[in-house]
C-alpha cells in the first residue's frame, strides 16, 4: 500500500458545511465579490504568509515515488513545471527529513547535498512561470519497515504498536514490524532533524515548508491515542500529545518564518490505524495553539476518503475553520470544479486542493475557468518508476473545447 495515497486524500465540502460568510479571513474578502456560484471565486487573490496568490486552487502534495536512491531526477523539474500557473501554490510530494524517516523505495529526502543540489533545478522551473512552491516536511515513524531503515533497524513511532497488515519492501508484501518508541532523550532530535530540513528546503529554492502533521505518520503518531500509549510529558492528555507537532512547528517557525510555513493535518482519517475517541477536542485544541503561530496556512484532509459522500455530522471541519482564526484554511480531499467553486463562495474554505485531476490535467485552473472537460486519469501509472509516465503527452486544453 502505498504510504500516501496519490489521490486528492480526502473529501468535499457539502451541503450544510457553508460556513457564514463573516468566519472568511479579513484579508482574503476580495475587492470585486463574484457572483454566487461563479468560478471566479476560484481566482480572487490572496494572502498566505508572505506570498499573495492569485489563484485559491492549490496543487496538493502527492506521492509519486520517482525519486530513485532518494535524489529527485530530472524528470521533475519538468513534472512540476507543467502544473505551475503563474501566482498559484504548490506542494511537493512528501519529503523526508532523515534516512530514518523512510517507509517506502523511492521517496525523495531534503537531508543530503545531493538532495539539496536536485530540488534546485526543480525549484527554479516552478519560479520561472510564476508559481510559490512549498516543500512537503515528512518522517513516516511506524509507517516503514526494518529494510528501510539504516542497519535494519526497527522503524520509530510514539510508542511499540505495529501498523495491521502489509507493507509494500523491495521483497515484496511484508507484515509492518513493531515499531521501537522513541526515547525521550531522543525527541529534541527528531525537532531539530525538522528544523534542518526546512532550512534545506530554502537553501534548495522552495518558497516555505509544510510540516506533514496528518495520515498516520510520526507526527500523527504521537497526536492519535491508538498509537500513543506514552506516560511520559508527550503521552495521556490532549496537551502532551500535541506537544511535540506544536514543539517542531515552533521551531520550524524559529528557523524559518511563521510565513513561510504551514501544516498539514487530518482530524478524521483512519488510514494506518489512526482514531482516537477525542479526535474533534484534541484537534481543536491544537489548531486554537497553531492559530498562535500566524502560520501561512493550516491543510486539512476532508473525512470523507476518496469518494462524494456523506459524512457523520459530528465529523466536519467547519468548527476548526472557525478555531484557527484569520490563519488561511486549505481544503483538500475528492473535490471537483463545483465542491471548490463552494467551498471558497461559502467561506468554507480559502484555498482549495487538487490531486488526482492535476496528474492527468496539468492545465486543472483553464480547464476549470472555461469548464472544459478533463483527461481521465489512470491510476496504473501512478507511482510507475521506470519509464517515467505522466510527464508530458496531455492535450492541452482550447478555447474550442469549453
Amino acid at each position: 500500500m502505498p504510504s500516501e495515497p496519490v489521490t486528492d486524500a480526502s473529501a468535499t465540502c457539502i451541503a450544510g458545511t457553508r460556513a457564514p460568510q463573516a468566519a472568511r479571513v479579513k484579508s482574503m474578502a476580495p475587492l470585486n465579490t463574484p457572483a454566487p456560484g461563479s468560478v471566479d471565486w476560484l481566482f480572487q487573490p490572496m494572502q498566505i504568509g508572505r506570498f499573495m496568490l492569485k489563484s485559491r486552487i492549490v496543487y496538493a502534495p502527492l506521492t509519486r515515488y520517482r525519486a530513485l536512491n532518494t535524489v529527485p531526477g530530472k524528470e521533475a523539474a519538468l513534472y512540476y513545471s507543467q502544473r505551475t500557473h503563474e501566482g498559484a501554490l504548490l506542494i511537493s510530494e512528501a519529503t523526508c527529513i532523515s534516512n530514518r524517516g523512510h517507509g517506502h523505495q523511492h521517496s525523495p529526502g531534503i537531508y543530503t547535498e545531493e538532495q539539496i543540489e536536485a530540488w534546485k533545478p526543480v525549484t527554479r522551473a516552478v519560479h520561472d512561470k510564476g508559481g510559490i512552491f512549498f516543500l512537503q516536511l515528512w518522517h513516516v515513524g511506524r509507517a516503514s519497515h526494518n529494510a528501510f531503515q539504516p542497519n535494519s533497524d526497527a522503524p520509530l513511532s510514539s510508542s511499540d504498536i505495529a501498523i495491521q497488515g502489509d507493507i509494500m519492501t523491495p521483497e515484496g508484501p511484508k507484515p509492518h514490524p513493531k515499531p521501537r518508541a522513541l526515547e525521550l532523550a531522543e525527541i529534541p532530535g527528531i525537532i531539530k532533524q525538522y528544523v534542518q530540513a526546512a532550512k534545506n528546503a530554502l537553501e534548495a529554492g522552495f518558497d516555505g515548508v509544510e510540516i506533514h502533521g496528518a495520515h498516520g505518520y510520526l507526527l500523527a503518531q504521537f497526536l492519535m491515542s491508538s498509537a500513543n500509549k506514552r506516560t511520559d510529558r508527550y503521552g495521556g492528555s490532549i496537551e502532551n500529545r500535541a506537544r511535540l507537532v506544536l514543539e517542531v512547528t515552533q521551531a520550524v517557525v524559529d528557523a524559518v518564518g511563521s510565513d513561510r510555513t504551514g501544516i498539514r493535518l487530518s482530524p478524521y482519517t483512519e488510514f494506518q490505524d489512526m482514531w482516537d475517541p477525542k479526535a474533534k477536542e484534541l484537534h481543536l485544541y491544537l489548531v486554537k495553539e497553531l492559530a498562535k503561530l500566524k502560520l501561512a496556512y493550516i491543510h486539512y484532509t476532508e473525512p470523507r476518503g476518496y469518494e462524494l459522500k456523506e459524512v457523520e455530522a459530528d465529523k466536519h471541519l467547519d468548527v476548526f475553520r472557525h478555531a484557527q482564526g484569520e490563519t488561511p484554511f486549505l481544503s483538500t480531499g475528492s473535490h471537483n470544479r463545483e465542491t471548490g467553486i463552494q467551498a471558497v463562495d461559502s467561506g468554507y474554505a480559502d484555498l482549495v486542493g487538487y490531486g488526482r485531476l492535476f496528474l492527468a490535467n496539468p492545465d486543472l485552473p483553464k480547464r476549470f475557468k472555461l469548464n472544459a472537460r478533463l483527461n481521465p486519469y489512470n491510476r496504473k501509472t501512478f507511482y510507475i518508476q521506470d519509464p517515467v509516465i505522466g510527464v508530458g503527452g496531455h492535450a492541452a486544453v482550447h478555447l474550442a473545447e469549453a
